[in-house]
C-alpha cells in the first residue's frame, strides 16, 4: 500500500508499505524476496511520475531515524536531493 507523508520532507514524498507487519529492513529474510520485489516494484512506479529523479530510503534503528517500527520506504523527489542526506 501507498500513501502521502503527513509530514513530508520533499514536494513527493509518499510512503511504501507491506501489510504483513515487518519491524525493520533488519527483519528481512530469504523468504521476503517477493514481498521486497513488489514494494520496489511500487516505489519504481510512484517515482517514474517525478520529473528530475527520486530517491528510496528505508530508516532502521532510532539512531538512523526510525520512529515507526513497521517497515515502510519513503520514495522522495520534486526537487534537488542533497547527499549525504541528514
Amino acid at each position: 500500500m501507498a500513501f502521502n507523508d503527513i509530514n513530508p520532507a520533499a514536494p513527493v514524498h509518499v510512503l511504501v508499505i507491506p501489510k504483513r507487519h515487518i519491524a525493520s529492513a533488519a527483519d528481512l529474510g530469504p523468504g521476503d524476496s517477493d514481498l521486497l520485489a513488489a514494494l520496489f516494484a511500487a516505489a519504481a512506479g510512484i517515482g517514474r511520475g517525478i520529473e528530475g529523479g527520486w530517491r528510496v530510503v528505508t530508516n532502521v534503528g532510532p539512531d538512523a531515524g526510525q520512529s515507526v517500527f513497521h517497515l515502510h520506504f519513503h520514495v522522495l523527489g520534486g526537487r534537488s536531493l542533497g547527499w549525504p542526506p541528514g
